[in-house]
């Protein structure tokens, strides 16, 4: 049963590529058709992109200038908070108001810096 089956796929192939070469002229299309075909095919493919980038576009850009805002708040909140602690701290231990100071400054560098990575995440998709 394996050597029949090997045989007739042996045969398919053989007589495919005798074949072929007859094949080829006959289905092929003119320039003409060929540069028809490709420009209605570029036209439909542009309208199909206008569409979905009209869909789209409002709910990614709300969406963009929400979390720019968010993020915006959150770190105002924060560094406001660290700035309070901070000086309220101070008052209480003047003596330890230079490592404070050190600690209030590196804790607010380091929210900034989160700050403007999640802002550039919010405006690639807008």
């Amino acid at each position: 049963m394996d050597k029949i089956v090997k045989c007739v796929v042996f045969c398919c192939i053989v007589i495919g590529f005798i074949l072929l070469p007859f094949a080829s002229p006959t289905m092929a299309q003119s320039s003409e058709d060929q540069v028809e075909a490709l420009q209605l095919q570029l036209e439909t493919e542009k309208a199909a992109l206008e569409l979905a980038t009209k869909r789209g576009t409002f709910g990614i850009n709300l969406g963009a200038a929400l979390g720019a805002g968010l993020v915006l708040i959150g770190a105002g909140l924060g560094i406001g908070r660290i700035g309070g602690s901070a000086v309220e701290s101070m008052a209480r231990q003047p003596e330890a108001a230079g490592n404070i100071q050190t600690a209030m400054i590196i804790s607010a560098a380091l929210i900034e810096g989160a700050t403007f990575f999640a802002l550039i995440v919010c405006m690639m998709f807008n």
